[in-house]
């Protein structure tokens, strides 16, 4: 049986990562802040945040090696109670959402370029495609992953080459530090703008969801998780410093489609129509990637709970195909039904409570005294996790007070997912009887 190799781990982590976000989450951040500084401060910190937090998911994924991502981490250092609370996230809104807003996004960009085309039947066709192809085999599937992950890198090394050598600079902006900018980056707006950025981040821990699957993951994770992060962070800090050169601030505020208005700015009217195909391109490598890591969490769940034993069923190929339908048919109900903002604040509370306890394990594993010999162990420890955790913890607490529905759903999320334990618990003891 063919295991992913080093190549689609790092595929996985960069297309997990590379998504919407970058190319949405700049318009609500020049609401609050103007500063060049800043801005590109928050896209760094945001990047270093997502490196701490993927150095120390690196320790955890070499000692403990079985897919599923944090489910596998908090069963076995907590209890299996958070585990399933984990893993309940992960399946429930974890992949599920961000493939519904990838799709949604792929859909926006299309019906740009072709005007007469469906935004929704656009994503959901997108979904239901590539649900399909992942079901046939892991060649496939790694094939498809890799191949449009380097479109991807690509198109968007080529995008900004484009855009700074033969686009016309609207201003000229000194992106050096100036009087205040110091307040700025301790302030409330700056906490919410990284709301955003962390979420344009999510995805730094995707590898582990397939830990299972890789070729001697104590070495090859904590490679994967490295080069997948750091080779975002670039991008990201490119692309932002490209988007602030190319286009007026004023124009930008409040938007989501900023890579279209870039390419207006810089090029002329006709480059939208053409920056919302390559934006398209981009998020079939995205939803591709969601959809290759997510149902390996419900196939874990399923291995443990025999009330969810149908997701651990495998086809032929070893792939959980029945846990890759149920994402996908989960993905279609929220493009039908969501909307984009609430979606992604949502997802982003309940995402970082699920990485945080994730990270705050690596003291527990050490703790326990879990560490296999030779393993690899976090660089910077403590600091590294603390530094995620800081942040994190920073963030979240401003997302209660800013956005506090989102907020309260995302812990009504967490509580159904207990009750959901505690019931599933009760039926595998009563069968056990």
């Amino acid at each position: 049986m063919q295991n992913f190799s080093k190549a689609t781990g790092i595929s996985v982590v960069v297309a997990n990562m590379v998504g919407t976000g970058v190319f949405t989450s700049l318009g609500f951040q020049l609401l609050g802040i103007h500063s060049p500084f800043v801005l590109m401060m928050l896209w760094l910190v945001g990047g270093l945040t997502a490196l701490c937090g993927a150095l120390t998911y690196a320790e955890l994924g070499a000692n403990l090696p079985r897919s599923g991502g944090e489910y596998n981490f908090l069963s076995s250092l907590y209890h299996p109670c958070t585990g399933f609370i984990s893993g309940w996230i992960s399946a429930t809104v974890g992949f599920a959402a961000p493939v519904a807003l990838a799709a949604m996004t792929f859909g926006a960009y299309l019906s740009a370029v072709f005007p007469e085309l469906s935004r929704t039947l656009a994503a959901v066709s997108l979904v239901t495609i590539l649900t399909l192809a992942h079901c046939l085999s892991r060649k496939a599937s790694s094939s498809v992953q890799q191949i449009f992950t380097a479109l991807k890198l690509i198109l968007i090394i080529l995008f900004c080459a484009v855009i700074l050598i033969w686009g016309t600079s609207p201003q000229s902006l000194n992106f050096a530090p100036q009087v205040g900018d110091e307040k700025l980056l301790f302030s409330g707006a700056f906490a919410v703008a990284l709301i955003y950025v962390n979420y344009a981040y999510t995805g730094w821990n995707a590898a582990t969801y397939v830990t299972g699957e890789m070729n001697n993951p104590q070495r090859s994770l904590p490679i994967i998780l490295f080069i997948g992060t750091a080779t975002v962070m670039a991008l990201y800090l490119m692309l932002n410093f490209t988007f602030l050169s190319a286009a007026p601030i004023s124009s930008l505020e409040g938007k989501l489609e900023i890579g279209v208005i870039v390419a207006d700015a810089a090029l002329g009217n006709n480059a939208g129509k053409v920056m919302g195909a390559v934006l398209a391109v981009l998020l079939i490598s995205t939803v591709s990637a969601m959809t290759i890591a997510g149902p390996r969490v419900l196939q874990v769940i399923g291995e443990d709970f025999k009330v969810f034993a149908k997701f651990a069923q495998c086809n032929k190929q070893g792939i959980p195909a029945t846990a890759v339908v149920f994402q996908g048919g989960l993905a279609v109900f929220f493009i039908l039904s969501a909307t984009f903002e609430s979606v992604l604040i949502f997802s982003s509370f309940v995402l970082g409570i699920n990485t945080l306890f994730a990270v705050l394990g690596v003291f527990v594993l050490r703790y326990k005294r879990l560490n296999r010999p030779g393993a690899y162990k976090t660089f910077a420890y403590p600091l590294a996790p603390l530094i995620y955790l800081s942040v994190t913890v920073w963030t979240l607490a401003y997302v209660l007070i800013s956005r506090p529905q989102e907020g309260l759903l995302g812990l009504g999320i967490i509580a159904l997912g207990a009750v959901t334990y505690i019931l599933s618990d009760r039926a595998n003891k009563t069968r056990n009887q």
